[in-house]
């Protein structure tokens, strides 16, 4: 006799009040990681393989993975140089599940001097209780 199995029932999740608290917890560390350039820190809240997500612009998608190296690499290529990072920011999750969120972010970062509108998205899994990010998503880097 073999075993049907059926679409798990995830749609109609509500958060409650610690799931968005954690989120947003998670987003505050994260943030002033970012902001301190501490890119092993960063990397302490992944969970790797870590993919990434991007476009070129002109309609090209593609998806990498990182290993904890490689992203603290790409990180302090991307964002060394010494200078002080601000970032404004607006968070939108999406509950999955209890354990999956997806939360886009618009702001806007200021670096160098320079202020840049942003918008990208990220995948957190909640593992042992921790959130945790797995997958980025942002277009324009490619």
């Amino acid at each position: 006799m073999s075993e049907t199995q059926s679409m798990p029932s995830t749609s109609g999740y509500v958060p409650d009040a610690a799931d968005l608290a954690g989120v947003q917890a998670w987003f505050e560390r994260y943030d002033g990681l970012a902001a301190a350039q501490d890119y092993e820190g960063m990397a302490d809240q992944a969970l790797f393989p870590l993919n990434e997500v991007t476009d070129d612009g002109k309609g090209q998608a593609k998806a990498e993975q990182f290993d904890r190296a490689g992203f603290v690499a790409q990180m302090a290529e991307v964002m060394g140089g010494g200078g002080d990072v601000t970032m404004e920011t607006s968070r939108t999750p999406h509950f999955l599940s209890a354990s999956l969120v997806f939360v886009i972010t618009d702001g806007t970062m200021t670096y160098g001097g320079h202020t840049q509108p942003i918008r990208y998205g990220d995948l957190l899994l909640k593992v042992a209780g921790e959130w945790h990010f797995q997958t980025m998503v942002q277009g324009g880097w490619g």
